[in-house]
């Protein structure tokens, strides 16, 4: 049987969590700096790239995988917020489906899980 977190192992995994959060949004502030000093030289030497040719089609790549890193960093990010507000009402390490403890090596891994292994395999299912 699971036991309930200990509140030395809540603050260990808080502290871990606003750690990953000051993480996630320095990712977020440099690529919204990358990106607008690259629209800003663009401008500046007025060209666009033509999609079509190999440059344009390069950095429409690039743009593309820069947005969907943002988004994965954006949820993660949100994530790590619900976890952190899981903590203030209390509700943090329990399953979100069972309601049964999440064991704290899981959460040592991904503090910011709201289930339990059993659970989160039966959801990706």
């Amino acid at each position: 049987m699971v036991r309930k977190l200990s509140d030395a192992t809540i603050e260990r995994l808080n502290k871990k969590l606003i750690h990953e959060r000051a993480s996630l949004t320095t990712i977020l502030e440099k690529h919204q700096v990358e990106r607008e000093n690259i629209r800003l030289s663009e401008a500046s030497s007025d060209r666009s790239p033509d999609p079509s040719t190999a440059d344009g089609g390069s950095m429409a790549f690039e743009l593309e995988k820069d947005l969907t890193l943002d988004e994965n960093t954006k949820d993660l990010l949100m994530q790590v917020e619900k976890a952190l507000d899981r903590m203030v009402k209390k509700k943090y390490g329990d399953c979100d489906i069972c309601s049964e403890p999440i064991p704290v090596n899981r959460l040592d891994a991904l503090p910011y899980t709201t289930s339990c292994k059993d659970c989160a395999t039966l959801k990706e299912a």
